[in-house]
């Protein structure tokens, strides 16, 4: 008898989007925050955040911030934009190039040459994440993070970047699971459908980083971490070569100290 794929579970999508609102209420009004604030890519996952916070806690309380270079895509500026328009939400632009600009010319750096290429591309990130949290003290505000599941498993984010936030509201979702939810929620399909990009560098695709497309990627997790599956089924199961699994499972143990609080020497007591 074959043996059966491994699938990406569908999704309850009133109990998923109430659970979803019940924490993010609950982790402002624990906070004694005024609000959140988000920034806007025109991806899928910032797009389904930001429309969840709006659900939450109303459009008044929560600030969109649009973070360009100079080889940002305008279309996806356009998108956040409108999709800001469409919530109703305050949204501010914030032209990050002469920043990065900044950074490059003191520490001598050319970004276009690849061995210096992540480590600005990861300035890039965290420059963003420092704009958010101005907002974040100026206003009150919490700042959400947009990570989903899939990236937060095999740790494709910038630590103290798009990592450094006060709360994760759909770390839980696999990036398919993303997709349908924000469809779920009226989220524009080009934007929902959109090949995922950070945008840290001209002509960056999270496909120049992550061996396999997102679909199959979310198979191999599910196999891996739902179900523990070792490598050689989940293979079998999910359709993908072996090695290929074991990449996943590799980038999930390299990116384990991403996922933690620092290493101490001794830790306080409780």
């Amino acid at each position: 008898m074959d043996k059966p794929r491994v699938v990406v579970p569908e999704l309850d999508y009133e109990k998923t989007c109430g659970e979803i609102t019940g924490f993010i209420k609950e982790v402002v009004k624990g906070a004694d925050a005024k609000g959140v604030v988000v920034g806007l890519s025109g991806g899928v996952d910032s797009s389904l955040v930001v429309t969840l916070c709006v659900h939450t806690l109303g459009k008044t309380k929560v600030l969109g911030i649009l973070m360009p270079t100079e080889f940002t895509p305008q279309q996806d500026m356009k998108d956040a934009l409108e999709l800001g328009k469409w919530l109703g939400i305050r949204t501010k632009l914030v032209n990050i190039q002469c920043i990065h600009d900044a950074f490059a010319k003191e520490l001598e750096c050319n970004s276009q040459e690849t061995r210096q290429r992540t480590p600005m591309a990861n300035i890039l990130a965290r420059i963003r994440m420092t704009i958010l949290y101005y907002h974040s003290n100026l206003n009150q505000y919490l700042v959400v993070g947009t990570g989903d599941r899939s990236e937060d498993l095999i740790g494709y984010f910038t630590k103290y970047g798009d990592g450094g936030v006060d709360l994760l509201p759909i770390s839980h979702l696999y990036k398919t699971q993303v997709r349908e939810l924000a469809r779920h929620l009226n989220v524009p399909k080009r934007i929902a459908y959109k090949p995922s990009s950070p945008q840290l560098y001209p002509g960056h695709r999270a496909t120049d980083e992550i061996p396999i497309d997102y679909e199959e990627l979310d198979r191999i997790l599910v196999g891996l971490f739902d179900r523990k599956l070792p490598p050689e089924e989940v293979s079998l199961s999910a359709g993908v070569p072996t090695d290929v699994v074991r990449e996943a499972q590799r980038r999930f143990l390299k990116s384990k100290h991403k996922r933690a609080y620092p290493l101490m020497l001794r830790e306080w007591e409780t």
